[in-house]
């Protein structure tokens, strides 16, 4: 099997108090949303999905789940949610392994991580593939 894209769909039962939030503070732009279930569009292949639990289907424990987000400046999106109340979980820091980044969580207590690539320290650079870039 080779998929062509891949995105996580989380299951909540706060679709659209999470369906605001992503297009609030990250830019977001609805692609389907039917009400219990919301796609949504980052662009250049970017999506993530959110449904309510239909029926019998149980609500799905988030604890673990880290959704990862690459920006440009990472800086600057630091300041701009913490100036609209959001709350870091994790303070915004440089990495040895090659970024700068912050968490903070999402309406359902899902782990976002927002970073910029930087150049690794001489102890992670051994662990990159010789590709240009290192994205997650």
């Amino acid at each position: 099997m080779r998929p062509t894209t891949a995105s996580p769909c989380i299951t909540t039962k706060r679709v659209t108090e999470t369906r605001d939030f992503y297009i609030r503070h990250f830019g977001a732009h609805p692609a389907f949303d039917c009400g219990w279930f919301v796609s949504l569009e980052f662009g250049d292949g970017l999506s993530l999905q959110f449904m309510e639990p239909q029926g019998e289907q149980p609500l799905c424990n988030t604890a673990g789940l880290t959704y990862n987000f690459c920006v440009d400046d990472v800086d600057d999106d630091y300041r701009q949610m913490t100036e609209a109340g959001l709350v870091p979980v994790m303070p915004i820091e440089d990495h040895p392994w090659g970024d700068r980044g912050f968490a903070i969580q999402d309406p359902n207590g899902i782990t976002l991580y927002i970073y910029s690539n930087r150049e690794p320290s001489a102890e992670f650079r051994q662990f990159y593939a010789s590709r240009v870039g290192h994205d997650r």
